[in-house]
């Protein structure tokens, strides 16, 4: 592959992760850690950027068979949850909520309306909104072979110009003195921070576009498994510092917002009351087309990704039918409304996100796994088994006889368990009867 066609991967790399969440989720977690943003920063780089590069490496690293040592039904359940957290129920139908929230409702005079359809109200201008956002998506997945063309070389550049113009108005505008921690932030920025980036989804879809790119490399002629590595890590970091970078500037835009933040709710309304502020009409239409693209090119990958899988899954079904069904799926669960949408995958991700930062730490310690069939299995095992008691806390549920463990409270009661058995399972003897 050339340079071009190389930095064009990164850059393809960067969009994907680039979606809802990584706009909306820094400037308010900024703005509620104040004058810890810089520990809560740190937090949420770990787990939106780390995670995600470590993650890339993994599926380079093991050729895109990260799961090959788990039992089939085991690895196939898993694979269908990721798949379908990130797909079709939350993750992609959040993509074109907030292109609505953000990148169409301020042009509208009546975005709340409402209609009745089928017995239940719905809101007009979101619906024709994801019908139609979700038509375009639709159109420019079902030809998988132009991803790197259409998204690298032509959509992401326009994006990349854009963010940097933004993030440089936040380094140059002045803005207003950082304000007082406030909530978890007070004493736990840090572990506040790590789970926050949990909400990007980036883990879980750095092993869904991990097998994409792979998929991708081969359709561009690039057959060698070296070499897929190779540029499967290149674009890794390409796409890390990227995200890095966004992240950054927006932690510093939500922490100094002062006035703009006043009354919101989200991130979105920080990053929609700074721009109007010092850019006007201009300045929205600039956020809007940012906004717009991020969410497009992730929900592209998204859906490419999803029905890639359930294709090789279940063939009888063709790609491109299921990039249609995909789609409506999509366009149909993003009229339930954004802040239900949210509620609803906060504890699902306390769930499975234990359990997919553990598969990406396995694979890195395959090799010195002296039973790394049994290894993978038991650490996964008790990382999904504290994850869902992490999981019900977070939905309601009174999780109090676990409050001698660590970290518990902070919502993270699976590090440490999971954490010792990787390194009991270091340290285990061959398996004598294999050997014989």
């Amino acid at each position: 592959m050339s340079l071009t066609d190389t930095l064009g991967l990164g850059f393809m790399t960067f969009a994907f992760f680039l979606g809802a969440g990584n706009l909306i989720f820094p400037p308010f977690a900024g703005m509620l850690a104040g004058e810890n943003m810089s520990f809560a920063m740190l937090g949420f780089l770990i787990t939106a950027v780390g995670m995600p590069l470590i993650g890339l490496i993994a599926v380079a690293k093991a050729n895109g068979k990260v799961m090959a040592l788990l039992p089939a039904f085991a690895a196939t359940a898993l694979a269908i949850a990721i798949y379908i957290i990130i797909g079709p129920a939350f993750a992609a139908p959040r993509t074109g909520l907030v292109a609505f929230e953000i990148g169409a409702r301020p042009f509208i005079s009546n975005p709340d309306a409402v209609m009745m359809l089928a017995g239940k109200e719905f809101n007009i201008a979101q619906l024709i909104y994801t019908l139609v956002f979700f038509s375009i998506v639709m159109f420019l997945s079902l030809y998988p072979g132009k991803l790197l063309d259409n998204v690298g070389k032509v959509l992401t550049p326009i994006l990349i110009l854009l963010l940097v113009s933004l993030a440089s108005s936040v380094i140059i505008l002045p803005g207003f003195e950082v304000n007082q921690p406030v909530g978890e932030y007070i004493n736990s920025p840090l572990t506040k921070g790590i789970i926050e980036g949990y909400n990007t989804m980036d883990t879980l879809a750095s092993l869904m576009f991990g097998m994409l790119i792979i998929d991708l490399l081969r359709k561009k002629g690039v057959n060698d498994t070296a070499d897929q590595t190779k540029y499967l890590v290149r674009a890794a970091f390409i796409a890390a510092g990227g995200l890095a970078f966004v992240y950054v500037s927006l932690f510093y835009l939500g922490a100094s917002a002062g006035d703009f933040a006043i009354g919101a709710e989200n991130g979105g309304q920080i990053l929609t009351n700074y721009v109007t502020h010092h850019f006007g009409s201009i300045g929205m239409l600039m956020l809007s087309t940012v906004v717009t693209l991020a969410c497009l090119t992730t929900a592209i990958g998204l859906v490419t990704a999803c029905a890639e899988f359930f294709n090789e899954l279940m063939p009888s079904l063709s790609y491109k039918l299921l990039v249609v069904l995909l789609s409506i799926i999509c366009a149909t669960v993003a009229n339930v409304g954004l802040s239900q949408l949210i509620s609803v995958s906060i504890p699902v991700l306390m769930t499975i996100y234990p359990v997919a930062i553990a598969l990406v730490l396995v694979t890195f310690l395959t090799e010195r796994f002296a039973r790394p069939a049994f290894s993978h299995r038991v650490i996964l095992s008790v990382a999904l088994f504290f994850g869902i008691f992490d999981g019900l806390q977070t939905a309601g549920m009174d999780m109090s006889f676990l409050d001698f463990m660590p970290l518990h409270a902070e919502g993270m009661a699976w590090l440490l368990p999971t954490a010792l058995t990787a390194i009991v399972c270091l340290f285990l003897p061959k398996n004598r009867v294999a050997t014989a």
